[in-house]
């Protein structure tokens, strides 16, 4: 796939996701066979007011490579000056988000909030390509509910303003996460524009994956929640649609000590107090479908110092038999 000039290798992308994917999560991923991350939401206006929070989330580091760096807003002027501002970190493109379901987002304007006004979606897309030369997408909903379902007229009006890719959610927006994922919403998309078009919503595997290529023609894929505590998500796809080859998931062992490497890039970037506090949910993510998990995510929630994860993992790898695997 190609997003503009960018040339893009492999299946399936990391989603941004604010507050989750930070930029451990997305080397992690990235190491693991991610094509390529998009960093968190970043606010068009805290960027344009050079707010310090705002320009971290801009931040790209060559472990990321390829990585877009993602803004939203409603006033085309702003996220004009935001994408001239984003594109000095030196991101491989800039996305802009209107499918963020979040009430916040929605105030200001921007995210899934545009969804209802195509034309003013239309305007900021122009003006961010009139400011920068770096490739440029776009992330949108099916819609803002059943029965606005818009996101073929919203893709066309992107392309003509000057996108380069379509990232397409197909969940609207009062649907929030809520399944169905509606496949078909992206596959008219993909029928109705001449730009590329990624297929985002629920692939939780690789089979999901080989669906969402298969059912709706779409020419790359996006992961998102599935990633958390399962960055390895990335080789599996890969193999998958590759080399028809079904990559079993680590044995605990590896699981915990793939955590571990997590949090320690966390504590390298943030240091220990904000790193061993975010990394809570981190590491709950891992305990997924292990036996005892409520308990060990309760044990997570109690985390302050990376030695009490560190023995946490240790003892989960006992419980399993791995503690001999575990060093």
């Amino acid at each position: 796939m190609q997003i503009g000039t960018l040339r893009i290798k492999g299946h399936a992308a990391l989603a941004p996701m604010a507050g989750v994917a930070d930029r451990a999560m997305r080397e992690l991923c990235r190491a693991h066979g991610a094509a390529y991350v998009v960093g968190e939401l970043t606010s068009a206006k805290g960027v344009s007011m050079r707010d310090h929070k705002s320009s971290q989330l801009l931040y790209v580091s060559d472990a990321e490579r390829p990585m877009g760096v993602q803004i939203f807003g409603g006033d085309p002027a702003v996220m004009a000056i935001a994408a001239k501002a984003a594109a000095t970190y030196r991101p491989d493109f800039i996305d802009i988000n209107m499918g963020c379901p979040a009430p916040k987002v929605a105030k200001s304007g921007g995210g899934a909030v545009l969804m209802k006004n195509p034309k003013l979606a239309a305007d900021i897309v122009r003006a961010v390509r009139e400011a920068i030369s770096l490739p440029l997408s776009v992330k949108i909903r099916a819609g803002w509910d059943e029965n606005n379902k818009n996101a073929v007229e919203l893709a066309q009006r992107c392309e003509a303003a000057g996108a380069d890719a379509i990232t397409v959610h197909g969940r609207t927006r009062m649907q929030m996460y809520a399944p169905p994922v509606d496949l078909d919403i992206i596959r008219q998309v993909k029928q109705a524009v001449h730009i590329p078009v990624i297929g985002n919503g629920d692939i939780s595997d690789a089979n999901d994956a080989a669906q969402m290529y298969e059912q709706t023609g779409c020419d790359f894929i996006m992961v998102g929640r599935a990633a958390c505590g399962a960055p390895w998500i990335f080789s599996q796809i890969n193999a998958y649609l590759s080399e028809i080859r079904v990559l079993p998931d680590p044995p605990v062992s590896q699981r915990m000590l793939t955590l571990l490497k997590q949090v320690r890039l966390m504590i390298q970037y943030k240091g220990e107090t904000i790193a061993m506090r975010e990394a809570r949910k981190h590491a709950a993510f891992y305990m997924k479908g292990l036996r005892g998990a409520a308990a060990y995510r309760r044990a997570c929630g109690e985390l302050t110092e990376y030695d009490q994860l560190q023995q946490l993992c240790f003892q989960i790898c006992k419980d399993n038999g791995a503690a001999n695997d575990f060093s």
